[in-house]
């Protein structure tokens, strides 16, 4: 006879419920399982059960039988208690009877799986360089499509929009409008201003070596108005902007207020998407000329604590050296960088997941795609603009 009790002793200040105990004795019929006391979980009712605890049984014996009529309350941890038993039988080559039983916690035991789940099996496969590359590639053809698809919806969305036919809101259109423009004057001007002044800087202690210190009113306004103002103040929209963008969709996905609307039938691109990515894209010129403006006068200002030279002639040597078209082509420069950030902002929004943490996770995301999408776009821009001779 085998016999496990629980070994804690009962408390002194109030009169304990029985401790439960098993014992497993060998009858003429095969061995037999005989429980007692109070199975629960705060009477300490889980007990181990192995199929060392069997003994050899006599041959002939094909079965475990149960005894409960020493039991007086049992919940869930006798069911485990139960379980254990059955699959300890079962390696022993004893069928489980479970007659002797009571009625709910042989239907309860009979919701349990026969056998207790496999471990999980982990892939030790690792991936050779092709395979990694073929996966990146498709990765980035998929994603490149996608966003293609979602920028047509959006020109689609901007054009039924032009004929009063677009399910966007006017009001969630000048509130992108509001918070993508004006908003952004400050830091944008800031900022510009800062770098037309370390630009005419650098340029003024360059230059004047060669005795050229004039021309530093070409260098500050063909660098703002080429490439610097539209790449800082793109790269300032996607900190900005473009994380805002990435966090808030996120957030209406984790909230399930994306799927209620898919539900309603309701184009996501046309509702949500449109007038963020049409806001960014329509301020991002303004701000590029703002930047601009804002660069040069930043340039002006160290100028003239440095050099010996009129406020007028500053100004007129800055409008005989800078072309239009440097400002059309950082214009245009400008629109298409809005656009990016803003695609790139809510795909990055739709992918994203639906926990708190995916929130700041998508943002973050979102700034780093945009940026190093920017330098890659601008060094695109530079190539066709050698190409062209511009």
């Amino acid at each position: 006879m085998t016999q496990q009790t629980d070994p804690s002793p009962p408390t002194a200040t109030a009169e304990p419920a029985a401790r439960p105990a098993w014992s497993l004795q060998t009858g003429p019929h095969g061995p037999c399982l005989s429980v007692r006391g109070a199975w629960t979980v705060p009477n300490g009712g889980v007990l181990p059960f192995t199929a060392a605890d069997i003994p050899p049984p006599p041959s002939g014996t094909t079965s475990l039988s149960m005894d409960t009529a020493g039991i007086t309350a049992w919940d869930s941890s006798f069911i485990s208690f139960l379980w254990e038993a059955k699959q300890a039988a079962a390696s022993a080559g004893l069928a489980f009877e479970q007659d002797g039983l009571p009625a709910p916690a042989q239907r309860l035991l009979a919701l349990l799986p026969p056998n207790p789940a496999p471990p999980a099996r982990h892939d030790s496969h690792k991936q050779n360089l092709l395979e990694k590359t073929g996966d990146l590639t498709l990765g980035t053809l998929n994603e490149t499509g996608v966003v293609a698809s979602l920028a047509l919806d959006t020109t689609r969305g901007a054009m039924h929009a032009l004929h009063g036919k677009s399910r966007m809101r006017t009001k969630d259109l000048i509130t992108d409008l509001w918070n993508a423009g004006p908003n952004a004057l400050l830091i944008v001007g800031v900022v510009n201003f800062l770098i037309g002044a370390i630009l005419a800087f650098v340029g003024l202690v360059e230059l004047r070596r060669f005795a050229a210190e004039i021309y530093v009113t070409n260098l500050v306004g063909i660098a703002c108005a080429r490439e610097i103002s539209a790449i800082m103040t793109a790269i300032i929209m996607a900190g900005r902007t473009g994380g805002a963008y990435a966090a808030r969709i996120a957030t209406m996905l984790g909230n399930e207020e994306i799927d209620a609307l898919q539900v309603f039938g309701i184009p996501i691109s046309g509702y949500i998407l449109l007038p963020a990515i049409l806001s960014l894209s329509l301020m991002m010129p303004l701000l590029y000329l703002y930047g601009t403006l804002i660069g040069i006068l930043g340039g002006f200002v160290v100028s003239m604590s440095m050099m010996d030279v009129s406020p007028v002639g500053y100004w007129i040597s800055t409008v005989n050296g800078v072309e239009l078209k440097e400002f059309v082509f950082g214009f245009i420069k400008a629109f298409f960088f809005g656009s990016f950030i803003a695609l790139a902002a809510c795909r990055v929004g739709l992918k994203a997941g639906r926990s708190a943490a995916d929130v700041g996770i998508a943002a973050t995301r979102a700034v780093v795609i945009g940026i190093v999408g920017i330098i890659a776009m601008d060094a695109v821009f530079a190539v066709m603009a050698n190409a062209l001779g511009i």
